[in-house]
């Protein structure tokens, strides 16, 4: 009998607690989040209708629930944490109103916070080249096991600023997870999907994806001569599914064991000491890349499938440069690419932009006349697998020359060749 009133005793206070943290005691969640400042509350299940962005400060704040947020301001973000310690937001949907779905604004925007924590969080129709979820200036934040579903929209990316572009063109873009300025970061177990844009001829055509709507005077330093009188380019979709980013400043970051499928470009990455490990990218047209800059990237253990254009990529950026008097060398190198299965590359759905002249792994020089070189990258234990008729020229691309990536050591890799055979050049040990 005492035990019995005891475990009431204890469910009463229980129940009476969650119910003085859930946000359906307040007239809306950012009311609940002012009266209980460094407090998680709960979102019972069902629609909460915003249209203003819902604010998150201070230690130990946040949201967790099955609760569903609906956005219908298409100039605000639906969730911004800023100057945050140890944040969570925990299980929700996070979407857009019907019409209010294409935004210049994030999902989850979260910015110069310590120990953040987003897990399970769904977010769904939040159309934006900003991304999904998008972290900025931040240490040591964990994105675990959230879904991104339909993130792309139709935008113009205009590049007219930079003197080393100087054109604008339409196209696709959207980035599901978006990681910027920051150190310590771990990304892992999230599912980031596209249904919407995927490249077709009819979009293209529709669309008129690839074409310039405007140009600079003269043609930028980078961009081929071709491209600059056709007035057109194929890289139309822009975006990635995940990028880490900021050069020179991103570090220590873990990209593990997530699902990215109909990608523009799977993984983007520009950060050093970085681990790419058990993630598959399925139908993008770049599987990864790691360039401008990017030092110490171990990318082991990943299954790259139906890309199109390459599986991997390494390659100096025009944010890679020489040391200076005020700042240290910023090269790309000291990687290792090990027991990685690229598989039915060319296959995918931009196949018929890119055609067969790819390859599935790829090295290259730097965009500028002062990158460094790619240097010293072991390339072992990989597998290039094709059924049939290869859709690539060569299995791996190494470019010559005097800025040629140097100090490449390929052993125990298995690679089906390609029309004209395993590599452009022979490969080194």
């Amino acid at each position: 009998m005492i035990r019995a009133l005891l475990l009431y005793l204890t469910l009463t206070i229980f129940s009476v607690k969650a119910a003085d943290l859930s946000v359906a005691a307040y007239p809306s969640i950012q009311e609940a989040l002012n009266a209980n400042p460094n407090r998680m509350l709960f979102v019972p299940a069902g629609d909460y209708v915003i249209t203003e962005k819902i604010r998150i400060r201070g230690e130990r704040s946040g949201l967790f629930g099955p609760g569903r947020i609906i956005q219908q301001s298409a100039d605000q973000p639906i969730i911004e944490i800023e100057n945050a310690t140890s944040a969570e937001i925990r299980d929700l949907t996070l979407t857009r109103s019907e019409g209010k779905m294409e935004s210049l604004n994030e999902g989850v925007l979260a910015s110069k916070c310590r120990d953040l924590v987003l897990e399970n969080v769904r977010v769904i129709d939040n159309r934006s080249a900003a991304g999904a979820i998008s972290v900025r200036e931040s240490k040591d934040t964990r994105i675990s096991r959230c879904l991104v579903r339909n993130y792309m929209r139709l935008s113009i990316d205009d590049r007219t600023a930079n003197k080393d572009l100087g054109y604008a063109f339409n196209c696709t873009d959207g980035t599901g997870i978006s990681v910027s300025y920051s150190t310590g970061t771990l990304i892992e177990g999230n599912r980031v999907i596209e249904d919407n844009f995927v490249p077709t001829p009819e979009i293209k055509a529709k669309h008129k994806l690839g074409d310039f709507v405007k140009k600079n005077a003269e043609k930028g330093a980078i961009i081929h001569q071709q491209m600059w009188d056709a007035n057109y380019t194929d890289a139309w979709q822009q975006g990635s599914g995940i990028i880490v980013t900021a050069p020179e400043v991103s570090d220590l970051t873990r990209v593990i064991g997530n699902h990215i499928e109909n990608a523009a470009q799977g993984l983007d990455i520009h950060s050093d000491h970085v681990i790419v490990s058990q993630n598959i990218i399925m139908n993008a047209f770049i599987g990864m890349k790691a360039m401008h800059g990017s030092r110490n990237v171990l990318i082991t253990g990943n299954q790259f499938v139906r890309n199109s254009l390459w599986a991997i990529g390494l390659m100096p950026g025009a944010a890679a440069h020489p040391a200076t008097d005020d700042k240290p060398e910023n090269a790309d190198g000291g990687s290792i690419i090990s027991n990685n299965i690229i598989s039915d590359f060319g296959h995918g759905d931009a196949h018929w932009i890119w055609g067969d002249e790819r390859s599935p792994i790829k090295f290259d020089t730097g965009q500028q006349p002062d990158d460094p070189p790619l240097t010293d990258v072991i390339i072992a234990g990989n597998f290039i697998h094709s059924m049939g008729k290869p859709r690539y020229k060569y299995a791996v691309i190494i470019p010559g020359g005097p800025d040629a990536p140097r100090g490449l050591h390929f052993s125990n890799n298995l690679f089906h060749p390609g029309a004209q055979g395993v590599c452009n050049t022979e490969l080194p040990e």
